[in-house]
Order: C-alpha cells, then sequence, then structure tokens
C-alpha cells in the first residue's frame, strides 16, 4: 500500500514538472510585443461647430397699396434694380359702393349749401348797394359763399378719389401709382395683371405687389442646438458654405444669438445670425440654403498629435504620453494640450517634434500566428 502510495506521489511530480517546462517552452517561443509609434506634426487646428440656415437680405421691403383694386400694369420683374420713387405697378381701382353712394350724396349736400350761400351773397349784394347793410355783412356773405364754392369741389374730388382713386392736381401722388419706397433690387413680384390686390390697414397687412431689398448686404441666417448655444457667442467668425455656389467660402461675423430658444421636433433651437461679408464677384441669391462653420478656436501650425495618442491618468485625469527612448522602450511624459477639432489636438507643452510617441494597440510582427 506504501508503495503505490509512493509510486503514486512519483508520477505527479513528474507530471507537474513537465506541465511546467512545457509552459515555460511556450512563453520563451512567443513573438516579442512590438509596439508602433508616431511622431507629432505641424497643423491648423480648428474648433468649431455647425449651424444650418440660408442666406438672406439684411433688409427686405414689401410693397403694398394704399388703396383696393386691380392690377392694371407692372413695370418690373424679379432682378431688375429700382430707385426710391421708381414705378412699380399701376391699379384699377374698383369702388365701394356704399363709399361711392356717400360721396355721391356729398355732392348733392354741396349743392345745395353752394345754391343757398350764393343766393344770400347775391341779396346781401344788392341790399349794400342801395346802403341797407355794411361792408362787414356782405364780406361775412362773400366768405360764406366762397366756402360753399370750396366745399362743392373738394366733394367732387372725393367722388373721383372714390372712383379712380386719383383726381385732377393730385396724379402724381395718387394711391393707384405703386412706387418703390427704397433703392434696390426687386427679388420677386408675386402679382400679375388682372390680380385684385387689398390695401393695407389696421386690420389687414395688405396684399405684396413686390419685394426689394439690397443684395449688397446679406445675412446668414440659421439656427443652433440647445447643446451648442453655450459654446458661442457674438463677434466670433463664421465660414458660410453655400450648396448651390461650389469651392467658395464667404466670411462672416456672427451678430446675434436669440435669448429665447424654440422647440422644434423635440429639440430646443436658437436663432443666429451673422453679416455676410460677401465677394462683389459672386452674387449670392436670397433663399439659397448655407451652412456656417463658427470658430470657436484656431492654432495655426501647431505642433499637434492624434487625440488617440494621448493616455489620461486615472487618478489625477491629467493628459500624458509615453515617449520611446530606447528599442522598445517608453517613459511617461505629462502634456499640457490646447484646442482639438475632434481627430488632432494641440500639445503646448510636454514633448517636441522629433519625439516618437507609443501607439495604445500592441501589434504582433508580420506573419505571426500563421
Amino acid at each position: 500500500m506504501k508503495k503505490s502510495a509512493t509510486i503514486l506521489i512519483l508520477v505527479l511530480i513528474l507530471v507537474t514538472f513537465g506541465g511546467a517546462m512545457y509552459y515555460l517552452y511556450q512563453k520563451n517561443s512567443e513573438d516579442p510585443v512590438v509596439y508602433q509609434t508616431e511622431k507629432p506634426t505641424r497643423q491648423n487646428i480648428v474648433r468649431k461647430t455647425v449651424a444650418t440656415g440660408s442666406i438672406l437680405p439684411l433688409e427686405e421691403v414689401l410693397i403694398k397699396p394704399n388703396i383696393s383694386g386691380v392690377i392694371e400694369e407692372v413695370y418690373v420683374e424679379g432682378g431688375d434694380y429700382v430707385k426710391a420713387g421708381d414705378l412699380i405697378a399701376k391699379l384699377k381701382v374698383v369702388p365701394n359702393l356704399s363709399a361711392l353712394n356717400d360721396a355721391q350724396n356729398a355732392i348733392q349736400d354741396a349743392k345745395i349749401t353752394l345754391n343757398d350761400r350764393q343766393r344770400n351773397y347775391e341779396r346781401q349784394l344788392t341790399l349794400f348797394r342801395k346802403g341797407v347793410i355794411s361792408q362787414a355783412d356782405l364780406d361775412r356773405a362773400q366768405v360764406d359763399y366762397d366756402q360753399a364754392k370750396q366745399g362743392y369741389a373738394a366733394a367732387n374730388k372725393r367722388y373721383d378719389i372714390v372712383k379712380t382713386g386719383t383726381t385732377s392736381g393730385l396724379s402724381s401722388a395718387a394711391n393707384t401709382l405703386i412706387r418703390a419706397t427704397v433703392s434696390g433690387m426687386v427679388l420677386e413680384v408675386p402679382v400679375e395683371v388682372g390680380n385684385q390686390v387689398i390695401e393695407a390697414n389696421t386690420f389687414n397687412e395688405g396684399t405684396t405687389i413686390a419685394a426689394i431689398a439690397d443684395t449688397d448686404k446679406m445675412i446668414f441666417e440659421g439656427k443652433v442646438d440647445e447643446s451648442e448655444v453655450g459654446k458661442i457667442r457674438e463677434d466670433l467668425p463664421l465660414e458660410i458654405t453655400v450648396g448651390a455656389i461650389e469651392d467658395q467660402v464667404f466670411d462672416a461675423v456672427l451678430d446675434y444669438i436669440a435669448p429665447k430658444g424654440n422647440e422644434e421636433n423635440g429639440a430646443i433651437q436658437f436663432e443666429i445670425k451673422g453679416t455676410l461679408k460677401k465677394s462683389d464677384s459672386v452674387f449670392i441669391r436670397a433663399g439659397l440654403s448655407a451652412n456656417a462653420s463658427i470658430i470657436l478656436g484656431r492654432a495655426d501650425s501647431a505642433l499637434a498629435l492624434k487625440e488617440a495618442l494621448v493616455q489620461f491618468d486615472p487618478e489625477t485625469k491629467k493628459p500624458y504620453v509615453e515617449v520611446e527612448v530606447g528599442s522598445q522602450q517608453f517613459e511617461r511624459r505629462d502634456l499640457e494640450l490646447g484646442i482639438s477639432d475632434g481627430i488632432f489636438v494641440e500639445v503646448k507643452s510636454g514633448i517636441g517634434e522629433d519625439d516618437a510617441i507609443k501607439v495604445w494597440n500592441a501589434l504582433t510582427p508580420s506573419g505571426a500566428g500563421l
């Protein structure tokens, strides 16, 4: 019995020793771990956020009529340049029956008053010639007669205005002649000959006959998400790209950030505006969709490193890299970082251009394991 136990123990010792020798052999036969390295480079790093929107005129003026009627003539079309006072269109008035009737009644009333004042004046004149009344009485009768004539003429003019929109002596200021109130380009003329238009008044904004704007003063109007609005501020530079104009970038300046956001599709959006520095050689049409890159920071010709190479201390959270000091030998170097564009990060101190930085992922030599 004792002999069998001794043999069993010897067998276990031999198996254990053989397994240990095999493990050591396998470890010695494995290929060594090889780490690749990369060197820092000089980069222009731009940190930015993007807003979507469109190009619009800084000021767009809508030309509306002061009287209702039907378009009789249109003298301009989209793309024309006009000056303040230039004729845009001409209206034909469709009189309001109630107003026309009131104007006719006013003429009759004025005619009755005029006849009465005329008879009174003639009577006073006869009495004055006979020496019955004084000059003052005759003068009062003369004034009443003149006022009655003026009232009758005014009633006739009001009738003409109600019926045709103009009257003798006021043709240059007639409401039927629609003129440009500012100088600029006609962006659109949404009416045609024969269209009926409504006057602009307290209760109605009126029909737009033309839209005029100075196309040399354009702005970008867009929206940014609430997650980005805290990163931006007024006077930041913008780089505008217009989808319809390839290979062109327009500079702008952020002028306005809405103090209040609006919910759109479940997200809070804030309106922004930026004045465009437009090139005279390129014509940008109003309403074109555009994207604005808001430049949050820039570092030109900065010493840059791929963000993937940067490690962070698990306790202090400070950034560092491992620099090669010998063949596959590395030492830690703490870094001071600057701005990042999401791919490259600016390195302010800690390494030089000639330092070889360890790539985290360990690679085996080519052919290993095949």
